[in-house]
C-alpha cells in the first residue's frame, strides 16, 4: 500500500487555529538557535585546535564531527520522549543538559587536551537533539495545511550554526577562550529558564504514555519513515557537513584564517536557514516532491562546481550560497512530508528517527573529507564526487519511488465556505 493510499495522517474535518501558536513557535525556534550554537562550538575553532594540539586532517575531522554523532542518535530517544513529556520539559532538559559539555569543552581547550575536547564533543550531542523536540511540538500547534510553514520556521533554528561560525571565533579574540564558553553556558541557562516559564503545550496535545521501544519499532516499521530518512540524510546531512567542515575546507583550499573562514561559514549557514522555511511554504502549496527534486538536482550540480574550485571571492561565494539554498529548500521540503504523513501521537517518534538519519548523514562526510584529502594536490575531489553521485541517486529515487500524498483541502473548503 503506497504512502498516498495509506491514511497515515487523515485530515480532520475542520482545522483549528490555536491562539498563541505564533509565540510558542518563536520560543521554540529561539531555543533551537541557542542549542544549535552550543552543538557547533567546536567546529569554528577547528583550526585553533589543529594548531595548538598538532592534529592531522583526520584527527581534526573526528573532533569536529563528534558532536554530530550523539546528537543524531540521541534524537531517536528524545523524539519519543517528547511524545510523552511534551515540549516544555524536553526543551528545558536539552538546553540545561548542554551546559556541562560546553564547560567541559572550555576545560579541555584550556588544557590543550584532545581527549577531553573529544569527550566533551561527544556529550555536546545533547544539544543536537533539540530538533526532535521541536518538530512534534510545533506540528501539534499548527493545522495540517500549515505544518510545512511551521516546521520550516522552526528549522530555521539551525541558524545557531551561523551564530557559532560567526561569533565564536570573534568572541574568543575579543574576550578570550574560557570567557566565551562561560558566556555560551550562561545563555543556555537563561534560555532554559525562558522556556520553562513561558512555553505552553498545544491545547490538543495529549501525553503518550506507551512504552518507548514499541513506539519506535512501530515508527520504524513504516516504509515512509525510511524513505524520508534517506532523503533527510542527504539534505540535512549535507548542511551539517558543510557547516562543520567548511572552516577547514576554506583554510585548506582558499587559505582563510579562522575568523575569515567563520564569517563565510556563517553566511553559508544563514542562506540555508533562510531557505528552509521557503522550502516548507512551497511544500504546503505545491507539494514536497517538486521541492525536494529541485533541491537534489541543485546539490548534484553545485557539488561538481565546488570541486572545480571557482576562483575569486564572488564566484566562490555565490557557489556556496547557492549550495546552502539548495540544501535549505530540501530540508524544508522533506520535513513537510513528516508533518503530513505521521499519525497523531507518532510525530515525535517518526521525526526522531528521520532527524537522526539527517544528523548521521552529517557525521560521516567530514570524516570522509578528512580521510580522502589529497594534500599534494590540495584537493577534496573524492569527497565532493561522492556527494554528486549520492544526490543524483536520491533524485532518481525520489522521482520513481516516492509518491506525493494528497494535499489537504484548504481551510475554507473544509468549512464549506
Amino acid at each position: 500500500m503506497t504512502e498516498a493510499a495509506r491514511p497515515a495522517n487523515p485530515v480532520p474535518p475542520t482545522e483549528t487555529s490555536h491562539p498563541g501558536k505564533g509565540m510558542n513557535l518563536a520560543l521554540a525556534t529561539s531555543a533551537s538557535v541557542m542549542a544549535f550554537w552550543a552543538w557547533n562550538i567546536v567546529a569554528p575553532l577547528g583550526a585553533r585546535y589543529t594548531q595548538e594540539m598538532g592534529l592531522d586532517s583526520t584527527a581534526t575531522a573526528v573532533l569536529v564531527a563528534m558532536p554530530i554523532f550523539v546528537g543524531s542518535l540521541g534524537r531517536i530517544v528524545v523524539g519519543a520522549m517528547t511524545d510523552r513529556f511534551g515540549g516544555r520539559v524536553m526543551f528545558t532538559f536539552v538546553l540545561l543538559g548542554s551546559v556541562p559539555p560546553v564547560l567541559l569543552v572550555a576545560l579541555g581547550g584550556s588544557l590543550g587536551s584532545y581527549a577531553v575536547v573529544l569527550g566533551a564533543g561527544l556529550l555536546l550531542g545533547i544539544a543536537g537533539t533539540v530538533f526532535a523536540v521541536g518538530i512534534p511540538f510545533v506540528s501539534a500547534w499548527y493545522e495540517p495545511s500549515r505544518r510545512g510553514f511551521a516546521t520550516g520556521v522552526f528549522g530555521a533554528g539551525m541558524g545557531g550554526t551561523a551564530l557559532a561560525a560567526f561569533l565564536t571565533p570573534r568572541l574568543v579574540t575579543w574576550i578570550g577562550y574560557l570567557p566565551t564558553h562561560l558566556l555560551i553556558a550562561g545563555l543556555l541557562v537563561v534560555m532554559g529558564a525562558v522556556i520553562w516559564f513561558n512555553l505552553k503545550e498545544p491545547p490538543d496535545w495529549h501525553r503518550n504514555t506507551a512504552p518507548v521501544i514499541p513506539k519506535l519499532k512501530d515508527a520504524a516499521g513504516l516504509a515512509v519513515t525510511w524513505k524520508l530518512c534517506f532523503l533527510y540524510a542527504i539534505v540535512f546531512g549535507g548542511f551539517v557537513s558543510f557547516a562543520t567542515y567548511l572552516p577547514t575546507y576554506l583554510r585548506d583550499i582558499y587559505q582563510f584564517d579562522p575568523t575569515a573562514a567563520g564569517t563565510r561559514t556563517a553566511g553559508f549557514a544563514l542562506a540555508a536557514v533562510l531557505f528552509r522555511p521557503v522550502g516548507g511554504v512551497l511544500a504546503d502549496r505545491i507539494g514536497s516532491k517538486p521541492v525536494v527534486l529541485s533541491s537534489l538536482a541543485g546539490i548534484a550540480v553545485l557539488a561538481f562546481i565546488v570541486n572545480l574550485r571557482p576562483d575569486g571571492e564572488i564566484p566562490a561565494g555565490l557557489t556556496f550560497v547557492a549550495m546552502a539554498a539548495a540544501l535549505g529548500l530540501g530540508t524544508g521540503g522533506v520535513f513537510a512530508w513528516v508533518g503530513r504523513l505521521a499519525p497523531p501521537g507518532k510525530v515525535g517518534s517518526i521525526s526522531g528517527i528521520v532527524s537522526a538519519a539527517g544528523g548521521m548523514g552529517g557525521y560521516f562526510p567530514p570524516l570522509v573529507m578528512g580521510a580522502t584529502y589529497n594534500a599534494e594536490d590540495n584537493s577534496y575531489f573524492i569527497g565532493l564526487m561522492l556527494l554528486v553521485v549520492t544526490a543524483t541517486v536520491a533524485f532518481v529515487f525520489t522521482l520513481v519511488a516516492i509518491r506525493s500524498p494528497k494535499q489537504p483541502a484548504p481551510q475554507s473548503a473544509l468549512r464549506g465556505t
